[in-house]
């Protein structure tokens, strides 16, 4: 059994060539879009669209699509080593839906249609495969919403089974809860490799559980580490001033416990004390 892949998010684009991080990062295009100057990466990375962010300052996409694909294809040429990127989905969560003034369902729409024209803008922009992947979304629980999401880009064209990883979205306010649990068993049934955005410590099990886990947990990122250093005093060592909410030591010493309970859950049934002496803030 493969472990999954832990992308460490960051707010310091720089960490990718900068020797800084020896693990793989997740990285947002409104940080990065900032960099005139790109370097060669010297990690493996993935490319978060930053809809959360937009949808939640301005409730619509001011980022183009052809914005978004000519960044996504500069970097992939300067950068190297994305292993993919995500698309500019809409999240479903209630006070995204409410910034927009749409559906969940126009929201799941509007998902596969910006899919279908960033990989169709592509091959204008590069030789190389397309780095977008598909992410399903729906309301927070809606495990019935996930796979009619799925049915959209399978009526579109897009076959789902035939990605390396399909994304999962709005699920950061759901797992300290068994709806995570719900969403992870009716996707199980897609049989695909799938990515957890922003996924906790405490979401591991609801989305891995030994028992099934095939297939249940490809990949996952989260910034959990930043929030927590954000409220704790700076580590010993540490020489920067202000707290470690930006600090590779930081991110390094949360990533070793986050895939340390990987571990665990890998050799042994899930138990709930598991995470007593981590907490749930992880």
């Amino acid at each position: 059994m493969i472990e999954p892949q832990l992308y460490t998010g960051t707010h310091m684009p720089g960490w990718l060539w900068s020797g800084a991080a020896d693990f793989p990062l997740f990285v947002s295009h409104r940080r990065l879009g900032k960099y005139k100057k790109l370097r060669p990466a010297r990690v493996q990375w993935a490319l978060d669209s930053g809809g959360y962010s937009e949808l939640s300052l301005f409730g619509e996409w001011r980022t183009g699509p052809r914005e978004y694909a000519e960044a996504t294809a500069r970097y992939d040429e300067q950068i190297g080593r994305l292993e993919w990127a995500a698309p500019q989905d809409w999240m479903c969560e209630a006070h995204i839906t409410a910034k927009t003034g749409l559906t969940a369902e126009e929201h799941q729409r509007r998902t596969v249609a910006n899919f279908l024209e960033l990989t169709g803008i592509w091959p204008i922009l590069s030789d190389e495969d397309s780095p977008f992947m598909p992410v399903l979304q729906a309301a927070p629980g809606d495990a019935d919403g996930y796979l009619r999401c799925a049915e959209m880009y399978e009526d579109a064209g897009v076959h789902l089974a035939g990605f390396p990883v399909v994304g999962v979205g709005t699920v950061c306010r759901i797992q300290d809860t068994a709806l995570i649990g719900r969403v992870a068993r009716a996707l199980r049934s897609l049989d695909l490799a799938l990515h957890w955005f922003g996924v906790k410590m405490t979401g591991l099990p609801g989305i891995w559980p030994p028992q099934e886990r095939a297939d249940s947990l490809t990949s996952f990122d989260s910034m959990a580490w930043s929030y927590e250093a954000r409220r704790m005093p700076r580590l010993a060592g540490c020489e920067h001033p202000g707290n470690c909410a930006n600090c590779p030591a930081a991110a390094r010493r949360w990533r070793g416990r986050v895939m340390g309970v990987v571990d665990v859950l890998e050799r042994r049934e899930w138990q709930g004390e598991l995470f007593s002496e981590t907490g749930a803030a992880a």
